[in-house]
């Protein structure tokens, strides 16, 4: 991020120098010849620039992704300062790109596409790597392929570890590129016939959704050889699919996977997983389950949105988006953010929300914010305890679409 400082001096000299290049000669040099200077002439001073540095990334540091759906080429990642409702900074994030925010340090990884030409002539699928302070391109690699579609988070992550990079690919056929996160070297290419997205575990390993409402887990310490494994199909999908959006915690391979009717399945993936049977959002909120789409024109309180939920991990706490509506509004923004305890499959509150947002994020620490959005690009930054809105970021952004906290 480099910042010129240059005096409004400096610069009426240049622009008067410039105005005088298209006069005729003999004008100029009439001026020129006018007579020794006068007092009053300006004294040229030295033109300064440095590099402006960011603070270190703490839990209240969010990263959100604004894919800019009307000209997407200029996709981008913001990066703001919760306690202070301030934009610190932004790299580029082009073409539906998703990114990942290493936990530690805070360095920006982002999988975009480019053309040789703007729109037209040769693709190319690129991972980039930022420093964290400096917002300067530390690694720049060109990829076999990545899969473009709308952003997702599961589309890309990191292992617990940060070492490694998963990225999704459906280029000619669904699989995942594994990268070295510190160089950006390709580790390998481990192909997930009929599964897709990336739900990492541990130091090496990463599930995958499948067609039939299975999981795909793969250990990738050997990416030549990775060890695989199949889960019988848990949910059915042509009846009551899962969000791709269902929060994940890569430490523990911990994530509620919910249904569109709002049923939550709570996993933990692993070489073999487990998955515990589901519970009902509704029901726990002292209503009777919804329908799937087998009646699907019953009019019921449905999760919903694009990053739906958000899970604060250290009190197993999920916020979901919820709002009113038949089967098939999935993507339907919510007007309240629920809140359960996901060990005892209980409501804690609703929060109302004052504008529908089709983003719920959540920060880290033990006095966690809440981060939601509207159709205006606006940023809602609130307590997540009351649903208080502390601050407004009015038009942040075109389209917010998902938030990574500080160390998430």
């Amino acid at each position: 991020m480099l910042v010129f400082r240059r005096s409004r001096r400096a610069v009426g000299f240049v622009m008067r120098a410039a105005r005088c290049a298209v006069l005729p000669a003999l004008t100029c040099v009439s001026v020129a010849h006018a007579g020794p200077a006068s007092a009053s002439d300006p004294i040229l001073q030295t033109e300064e620039n440095d590099i402006a540095t960011l603070p270190a990334i703490g839990p209240h540091v969010v990263f959100i992704e604004d894919p800019v759906y009307r000209h997407a080429k200029d996709g981008r990642v913001l990066i703001v300062d919760a306690d202070q409702g301030r934009l610190l900074g932004m790299v580029q994030a082009a073409y539906n790109a998703n990114f990942v925010a290493e936990r530690a340090t805070g360095a920006i990884h982002v999988a975009e596409t480019t053309w040789a030409h703007g729109n037209r002539g040769k693709r190319y699928d690129l991972l980039a790597g930022y420093d964290p302070k400096a917002l300067t391109v530390t690694t720049d690699i060109e990829l076999p392929g990545r899969a473009l579609v709308t952003p997702k988070k599961p589309n890309m992550a990191l292992s617990a570890n940060d070492s490694r990079i998963y990225i999704g690919d459906m280029s000619p056929t669904n699989g995942v590129h594994v990268l070295e996160a510190k160089t950006g070297k390709l580790l390998g290419t481990i192909d997930t016939p009929g599964c897709a997205l990336v739900y990492p575990w541990g130091g090496t390993g990463f599930s995958s959704v499948c067609a039939d409402g299975s999981l795909v887990n793969v250990d990738s310490a050997d990416v030549a050889k990775p060890a695989v494994t199949h889960t019988p199909s848990f949910f059915a999908p042509d009846r009551d699919p899962v969000f791709e959006h269902s929060p994940e915690v890569a430490a523990d391979g911990h994530v509620p996977f919910i249904s569109f009717s709002g049923l939550v399945y709570d996993a933990a993936l692993g070489g073999t997983p487990t998955i515990a049977a589901p519970w009902s959002i509704e029901q726990a909120a002292g209503m009777k389950p919804a329908s799937d789409s087998r009646a699907p024109f019953e009019v019921t309180w449905r999760p919903g949105g694009w990053q739906l939920a958000a899970l604060h991990r250290a009190d197993n706490t999920l916020y979901v988006l919820m709002h009113k509506g038949t089967f098939w509004t999935h993507k339907d923004s919510g007007t309240e953010i629920w809140v359960f305890d996901l060990h005892a499959h209980k409501l804690l509150r609703r929060l109302h929300l004052a504008r529908p947002s089709a983003m719920v994020g959540v920060t880290q620490d033990s006095k966690p914010l809440l981060f939601t959005t509207d159709d205006d690009g606006d940023l809602f930054i609130a307590d997540a305890q009351t649903g208080q809105v502390k601050r407004t970021m009015k038009h942040l952004g075109d389209s917010l679409v998902f938030t990574v906290a500080g160390g998430e």
